[in-house]
């Protein structure tokens, strides 16, 4: 029999059993820890900036970690966050390998959601103003959090919806290789390889993946009367990451992280107006160096991070032009975390960041470049955050946040208020309060364009701002299972917005006021040593207050009020077999802000399953949309049919 443990591992919720080879346990041992336990353990650092159990939050954090997205046959950071409560993330550029990501989070959209590398920003404020998880592949990833709710105090800039924190792999204490190869529907080839280890104080991780797909699958839209096979729509990946570990003594350390991501995708269009032409290339460089002191009862941590992002869209004959856009940009991270006494803990610090942005446009027909934006953006930051923990299990957090920034005006203020009660019997009461902004992009401050129809930035434009509440509860049902509970509503006002000015221009306007209102909840369970099961289910009601347009008051905002349902029932034996059952579903939902036209929603089932081959080999399959259900994500954009992926995977 080969000898097997169980980690037990957190999934939105759910945890699940999941075979690593190693020294047999016990079952009984396994049931002694009970699955409410494995998940609040769970260590995190969104919601406080430093590392702590997701017991201690005040928030509701959501957790995917490394094993479960292998199981689950996770692709890239965007499949990965599928299954979880709090977030919606299938895209709005179809569902195929490399297609355009997409995070809406309490009524934000994509450039209103944070997201954080190690902990550090990565949001592209020279271009769409989110960061395309589909552009990092999964081989990479040690665990993704996601924090719905305001997060600026921490932050600062884009943490309108939440904060999504993509934590990467680190060093393990032996040598290990991981080898990995699969096959698959429509054209899917993987290779990857990474190899980790340390000697003496030197860690290392160095990792290559490989990710290739022809994309050619059939669709049929009923809606629309239409089916074909969607073309020009392949991808390639190439992505790198080097991280290097140095103890230098007992208290000091450095890390140096680095990912270089690079994605070759051709943009098929809609299917009513393809572009069978259209190619995008990017070339991505993320790097940064962090520095730990840690002084038993406080640690300072300073970090310098650079972004080299480089994107090329061109499609010569379907609109005759190649657009070229150029970011780069350089930080710091500075805080000190300070336990001052058994019931007070500080987190003060600094943050800055640079940058510049530049747009060309190339006319293939007249041969001849316009420079669209060409700009720089400085932001600077104090923040504070203190900890208060009460003998009486009655937990406070308090915390202020103020940006400076190079725009006329771009400085902001954020506060944010926590209260976490224990009352009792694995009873935890929550509410939280919390003051967000997101920084006006480059491309909307400056952009400019000549021709036809002339498009002028607006220099003047005021940061978007956020006001986001919840009240939750946190309920223990024995050994057995988890129950939670969060009820929330976020209020976001001054939205950026193109506005035609007349029938030949237009600029950008901060216009309208967006409340939303939403639940969500999770439950997980573990029935015994083998089964475990989780239901989560998020309501979002984003309602538009004040706009330009009268018709569309009181009515839902496009694409953000989807309702998402999740399913889950897996199985694992102490031989290493295992299985699960998955459903996703998506509720219809509005694709105009008059709300005359939506999209159906729609519920796709999965099959995954792995049979242990060797101490050291295992095989993976797994089907998705097993009904091969037909749907859109976008008007126009269909989402795959049924796929198969076999994976085999080799750890030494």
């Amino acid at each position: 029999m080969n000898k097997v443990f169980f980690l037990s591992l957190g999934l939105g919720g759910l945890v699940i059993g999941i075979p690593v080879w190693g020294q047999a346990l016990d079952p009984e041992e396994v049931l002694e820890t009970g699955i409410s336990a494995e998940i609040l353990n769970q260590t995190v650092t969104s919601p406080f900036r430093r590392p702590g159990l997701l017991r201690d939050s005040s928030r509701p954090v959501y957790v995917i970690t490394r094993q479960q997205i292998q199981e689950q046959g996770a692709r890239t950071a965007q499949e990965a966050l599928r299954y979880l409560p709090g977030i919606l993330s299938d895209g709005t550029a179809g569902t195929q390998l490399g297609a355009l990501s997409s995070q809406f989070m309490r009524g934000g959209r994509t450039a209103q959601v944070l997201v954080l590398l190690d902990g550090r920003p990565i949001n592209d404020l020279g271009f769409l103003g989110g960061f395309d998880l589909s552009q990092i592949s999964s081989d990479v990833i040690e665990q993704i959090e996601v924090a719905p709710g305001g997060g600026s105090t921490l932050y600062g800039s884009d943490a309108i919806g939440g904060v999504i924190n993509i934590v990467t792999v680190t060093p393990t204490s032996e040598s290990e290789t991981l080898l990995e190869t699969a096959v698959g529907s429509y054209g899917l080839n993987e290779q990857g390889i990474q190899h980790r280890g340390q000697a003496e104080n030197l860690g290392w991780v160095i990792s290559y993946r490989r990710l290739e797909g022809a994309n050619d699958f059939p669709f049929e839209i009923a809606r629309l009367e239409q089916s074909g096979i969607r073309e020009n729509s392949a991808v390639e990946y190439n992505n790198l990451q080097t991280k290097l570990t140095w103890q230098v003594s007992e208290n000091h350390s450095f890390s140096l992280n680095g990912l270089y991501l690079n994605k070759q995708f051709q943009v098929p269009g809609s299917i009513n107006f393809p572009s069978p032409d259209a190619v995008q290339d990017t070339h991505d460089v993320l790097l940064d160096l962090d520095w730990l002191w840690d002084q038993g009862d406080g640690s300072l941590r300073a970090r310098v991070f650079f972004d080299d992002l480089n994107y090329q869209f061109s499609s010569p004959e379907t609109q005759g032009s190649r657009d070229v856009i150029a970011r780069t940009g350089w930080g710091s991270q500075v805080q000190y975390d300070w336990q001052a006494s058994d019931t007070l803990r500080w987190v003060v610090g600094a943050d800055y960041r640079s940058i510049a942005g530049r747009n060309t446009t190339f006319s293939f027909t007249e041969g001849s470049t316009n420079v669209n934006y060409n700009n720089r953006v400085n932001q600077q930051a104090l923040f504070a955050r203190l900890d208060y923990d009460s003998a009486s299990n009655l937990n406070l957090n308090l915390g202020i946040r103020q940006d400076f920034n190079s725009l006329v005006n771009g400085s902001a203020t954020s506060p944010a208020i926590g209260i976490r009660w224990s009352v009792g019997d694995g009873t935890t009461l929550r509410a939280n309060y919390a003051s967000s902004f997101r920084t006006p992009l480059i491309s909307e401050l400056f952009f400019r364009l000549r021709g036809f129809f002339e498009v002028n930035g607006n220099p003047s434009l005021r940061p978007e701002r956020g006001e986001s509440f919840d009240i939750g509860l946190d309920q223990t049902l024995g050994d057995i299972g988890l129950l939670r509970l969060t009820f929330s509503q976020n209020r976001i006002r001054d939205g950026i917005t193109f506005v035609s000015t007349s029938e030949t221009s237009g600029s950008y306007e901060n216009i309208g006021l967006v409340e939303y209102t939403g639940l969500e909840a999770a439950l997980d369970l573990r029935f015994d040593s083998n089964w475990r099961a989780f239901v989560n289910y998020t309501l979002n009601n984003p309602r538009i207050r004040e706009a330009l347009n009268s018709a569309t008051l009181g009515k839902e905002l496009a694409f953000v009020g989807a309702d998402s349902f999740n399913l889950g029932l897996t199985y694992h034996s102490f031989e290493g077999w295992h299985g699960s059952l998955l459903l996703h579903q998506v509720g219809n939902f509005f694709t105009n802000n008059n709300n005359s036209e939506s999209l159906p929603g729609y519920t796709l089932l999965s099959l995954k399953g792995g049979i242990p081959i060797s101490d050291t080999l295992i095989l993976e399959m797994g089907v998705d949309n097993l009904l091969d259900q037909q749907y859109e994500v976008f008007p126009g954009y269909p989402g795959v049919g049924r796929t198969l992926r076999v994976n085999l995977r080799g750890q030494f």
